[in-house]
């Protein structure tokens, strides 16, 4: 099986050096571009799985490559992860609005950073490696409806079940109430904020029954995030 190919537009020559090392080693193939007109042309020349996009770039700016790699019919779906020292929030969202599928503020783990573009490589060809998400000692069968910490089963409820479904999907995201109601109850289904609460907590009590480290995340006024460090 190929291995899946990671373009990195960065300016930071140490930091392209420290994630070219990293990824390699966690069997990524790294290809580099230092500023965002040389990103449009190794995209054009040969598209890789998904981009590694430094907001702060020399010429183009991160959003601006984000936006025109949305314009082109062929690169529209490319997953692009956005790294960025901005971590205010009105940063992130202009990320996202600019059709960044991810965000990851620096100084970051690597560790995170790997599973954020793993999984977003899943989500663009949920064909390939759909029917199972891993995180730490999780397993999600999503074709048997199973889960498992450490092999052994955890019962979880059909709303627990598609709550985990969609943190793991987005291991590390911060996800306010709202944003977890609209993915996994719906828009058009009106459920109280506080729901998410009760739910939430149902899955930290099953997720934790064998006296594991808690994997969710709260984060106070902000949400909630799957996360390895979360206490």
């Amino acid at each position: 099986m190929s291995k899946p190919l990671v373009l990195i537009v960065e300016d930071e020559a140490p930091l392209v050096t420290l994630l070219r090392y990293n990824l390699e080693k966690e069997g990524f193939e790294v290809g580099e571009a230092a500023d965002g007109e040389e990103a449009l042309v190794r995209i054009a020349e040969r598209k890789p799985d998904v981009v590694l996009l430094d907001w702060m770039l020399p010429f183009v700016s991160g959003i601006e490559v984000c936006r025109q790699i949305r314009r082109i019919p062929q690169t529209r779906a490319l997953p692009v992860v956005m790294l960025t020292a901005r971590s205010e929030e009105a940063d992130r969202v202009r990320g996202l609005d600019s059709g960044a599928d991810d965000y990851i503020a620096k100084p970051f783990s690597l560790r995170e950073l790997v599973a954020r573009l793993r999984a977003v490589i899943r989500r663009a060809q949920p064909g390939t490696s759909e029917e199972t998400l891993q995180f730490g000692e999780v397993t999600m069968d999503l074709a048997a409806h199973r889960v498992s910490r450490s092999d052994k089963p955890i019962h979880l409820g059909p709303t627990e079940f598609r709550l985990l479904r969609y943190l793991m999907q987005h291991p590390g995201r911060v996800f306010s109430r709202e944003q977890l109601l609209d993915a996994v109850w719906g828009h058009d289904v009106f459920v109280e904020a506080r729901t998410v609460d009760v739910h939430i907590r149902r899955l930290r009590k099953a997720l934790n029954a064998e006296g594991g480290a808690d994997l969710v995340r709260t984060v106070r006024s902000a949400g909630y995030a799957l996360d390895q460090d979360a206490r």
